[in-house]
């Protein structure tokens, strides 16, 4: 594996679904974690990802009110690390866990755009996240949830704006591009709302590209999450399709693992601010950080860029996987 100098990561962030919480769709995660997932042994291993992520020169890190407790973990963290005074946080609003730290709860996280959930969500998070909160997603606004036509909302996101908090959206779906664009036409006091956004795109998923693309070109953040689809281009993670039976050959072919590829991939955009790993333990992040230094020709891209499934038919196997 490449030695990866810290300041070449800058681009890299760290986000925290897979690990602060004991249940999520990613790939693998009985060999992963085991058994091991009390609220104290995740507790544990978020902070040893962060260490790791810190050092390998990763600033950025995601979380999200609903993904069980990273907004905790990550406030502990911080706390025990004031020296730490470049760390830039990101955080979602819109989804609440409901899991009760189960494996097998029937409901894991549920949904809600309104203003009264923005008004509890936001407040949760500032009041353990502070000054350290630099943008708020709403999680997941898909054109059909209402909240990009909610004016009562983006007022509510306007004042947080205006506080110094860039607001932004985070997509998923089929129909990312169109909330994207949506949200770029959305302005308050004659200025955009929304100027950041997260959103999937990977090599078996790339829709959203061009819409993300204006996103950047009209000064927005954009912020790349899934590269490795859900551990679909990770290592152990191959699923049978060809495109991520495919993506693993190039990779082998280039003397690097199939989690690099992706990485490489989406950190070849240059559309993308930041590409968020979603590393569960310090080898998982090395591993990711490597991919900075693997440059992909051509003719690799090329390949690469034939690789995209059908955007429905990715969402509803997506939607299909089970929580583990």
């Amino acid at each position: 594996m490449p030695t990866v100098p810290p300041t070449t990561t800058y681009r890299l962030g760290i986000g925290l679904a897979a690990v602060a919480r004991p249940a999520y769709i990613t790939a693998g995660r009985d060999r992963d974690l085991g058994a091991h997932r009390s609220v104290e042994d995740l507790r544990a291993r978020t902070w040893a990802v962060l260490d790791a992520a810190y050092a390998a020169g990763i600033r950025y890190i995601d979380v999200a009110r609903s993904y069980g407790r990273a907004e905790e973990f990550l406030a502990g963290w911080l706390a025990a690390h004031p020296e730490l005074d470049d760390v830039v946080v990101g955080s979602k609003w819109g989804y609440r866990y409901v899991g009760d730290w189960r494996l097998d709860a029937d409901v894991h996280e549920i949904k809600d755009h309104s203003l009264a959930a923005f008004e509890r969500q936001s407040e949760e998070s500032l009041a353990l996240l502070g000054e350290y909160l630099a943008v708020y997603h709403v999680h997941s606004a898909t054109p059909d949830t209402g909240v990009l036509d909610d004016t009562a909302v983006h007022r509510a996101l306007a004042g947080l704006r205006d506080s110094g908090t860039r607001v932004g959206i985070s997509t998923s779906g089929p129909a990312q591009a169109d909330a994207v664009r949506r949200a770029l036409d959305v302005k308050v006091g004659g200025r955009p709302l929304f100027t950041s956004f997260q959103s999937t795109w990977n090599v078996l998923e790339p829709s959203a590209g061009p819409a993300l693309a204006e996103a950047a070109a009209a000064g927005a953040w954009v912020i790349v999450k899934e590269p490795v689809a859900n551990g679909r281009l990770a290592p152990g993670g191959q699923d049978g399709s060809p495109g991520a039976t495919r993506a693993a050959e190039l990779a082998d072919g280039l003397g690097a693992t199939v989690d690099q590829l992706a990485i490489a991939a989406a950190l070849a955009r240059s559309w993308a601010l930041r590409v968020l790993s979603g590393a569960v333990d310090g080898a998982q992040l090395a591993s990711n950080a490597a991919a900075v230094a693997l440059e992909l020709p051509a003719e690799v891209l090329d390949e690469l860029a034939d690789l995209a499934e059908d955007p429905a038919d990715y969402w509803t196997a997506r939607s299909a996987r089970a929580w583990t």
